[in-house]
């Protein structure tokens, strides 16, 4: 449980007990999707260009509207604070409703534009069919999915993040036996090749929402919210609160995952060297990111506990705490970066051509660390202020307004080719923690002066 600090040292060790756990669950879920991409490789290239194609478009769906469940977060982190532990269960089954309804339209809409998406696309017919069926076997695992993900922000929230990062670390090696199993055909099952890693990726995400349903129930301090013991009607009023804070998270989250799949769809025009090298620099730029992302994550539970007990300081104080450690942690993966970026390089290819032009996109992704080590924790403190339109209007302007058509118009009006992309990108990055900073401290100047409730309270 979240207790009250009263020392920066006891803040300090606060943060990086919630803060570890996370990064270490953020790290597992992006070597799920790597186990995927990677496992279907050894079967074929057709099986891993299909998994491939159909992770790139699933994970901007998923991570998009996964972030809207994640309003549970600061809604749960404001309750406890603000010792109205009695509401704590009917917000958390009304997040379990709405993931529901979230996933039966996503599984509705995709019956719909699947097929037209996978034909626009001109893939050829092996590796469309993969591609296809590799999403329609992850599929039977979106119900349990969308519901984990509103156990877990309601883990989460109660500063047990130490039971998630349990909960991912035992998926993962579920989710290897089963990739093994159903790619490969092992053990008398069917050999499915790169499909198999879809319905693989299905029964992972069973087995882990029955270990949370099962934590939750068994477990203290779970057990005594009494989550499941009474069976509460739909509330619409309920699902306003959620949808009000969760719809500008998920689009923002969204707005910030597209962006990358855009620019790669627009570097088709570029040679295959090119497209290797700038997906190799990403992959490794994504993976970094897990670091901001997880701080950002660890900033929503103990800013919004903090702001819904009024310690208006100590929210402030836990905010600079946050980007201050993002930064630090940010200027060594960068020398990190430079100064391995052979040897990280030839991680992804021993193509001699492929190497050099990714170490060339590694120096850019070195800005890529420092731009988001200060927009990232700043978007999970302003979360956790229930703070969240500035951070979706941040997300598109510095994304799809700044980033896109900066980068568009440097790679193609200037010698800078596809290097332009990646320097668009990191202005609009630029840009939005430049705002977001301002946005924050604004924030923060109103609730320590005047020790007032949350604007959105006052103007309702």
């Amino acid at each position: 449980m979240m207790n009250q600090t009263f020392s920066l040292n006891q803040k300090g060790l606060l943060f990086f007990k919630i803060l570890v756990p996370i990064l270490i669950t953020q790290l597992g879920l992006f070597a799920m999707n790597f186990f995927d991409v990677m496992m279907s490789g050894r079967a074929s290239a057709n099986d891993l260009a299909g998994v491939a194609i159909g992770s790139s478009l699933w994970v901007p769906v998923f991570t998009g509207l996964s972030g809207i469940l994640l309003a549970i977060t600061p809604i749960v982190a404001h309750l406890i604070g603000g010792k109205k532990t009695k509401d704590v269960p009917h917000s958390v089954v009304q997040g379990i409703y709405l993931a529901i309804i979230i996933s039966i339209v996503v599984v509705g809409v995709g019956a719909l534009f699947l097929n037209p998406i996978l034909d626009y696309m001109k893939l050829a017919p092996e590796v469309e069919y993969i591609a296809k069926h590799y999403l329609i076997g992850l599929s039977l695992g979106i119900i349990p999915l969308f519901v984990y993900t509103v156990l877990r922000a309601f883990m989460d929230a109660l500063a047990q993040t130490r039971i998630t990062m349990i909960i991912t670390l035992i998926a993962l090696p579920i989710n290897a036996l089963f990739n093994y199993l159903l790619i490969f055909g092992k053990f008398g099952f069917p050999n499915l090749g790169g499909v198999g890693a879809g319905y693989a990726t299905a029964i992972t995400y069973w087995c882990i929402t029955a270990f949370a349903v099962l934590i939750i129930h068994k477990l203290t301090p779970f057990k005594t919210y009494g989550i499941f013991s009474t069976l509460h009607r739909f509330s619409l009023a309920r699902w306003k609160e959620i949808l009000k804070i969760g719809v500008p998270i998920g689009f923002s989250i969204f707005f910030e995952t597209s962006i990358f799949a855009a620019v790669t769809l627009l570097m088709s025009s570029f040679d295959t060297v090119t497209i290797a090298s700038h997906q190799a620099a990403l992959n490794f730029a994504s993976f970094l990111y897990m670091i901001p992302l997880s701080v950002s994550m660890a900033l929503t539970i103990v800013v919004g506990y903090e702001v819904g007990s009024k310690r208006y300081y100590d929210a402030k104080v836990y905010s600079f705490m946050g980007i201050i450690v993002a930064v630090i942690i940010s200027v060594i993966s960068s020398g990190f970066i430079y100064l391995y970026k052979v040897q990280v390089a030839s991680l992804y290819t021993t193509d001699l051509d492929v190497l050099i032009l990714t170490q060339h996109f590694l120096i850019y992704a070195i800005f890529f660390q420092l731009s988001d080590a200060i927009q990232a924790p700043i978007q999970g403190a302003l979360r956790g202020y229930k703070d969240v339109n500035a951070t979706l209007y941040m997300s598109f302007i510095s994304y799809w307004i700044i980033g896109l058509p900066a980068g568009y118009v440097l790679a193609t009006f200037s010698s800078l080719g596809a290097f332009g992309y990646w320097i668009g990108l990191i202005a609009g990055l630029a840009a939005g923690a430049i705002c977001l900073s301002i946005r924050l401290v604004i924030l923060q100047k109103r609730y320590t002066e005047n020790n007032a409730l949350p604007s959105e309270k006052r103007r309702g």
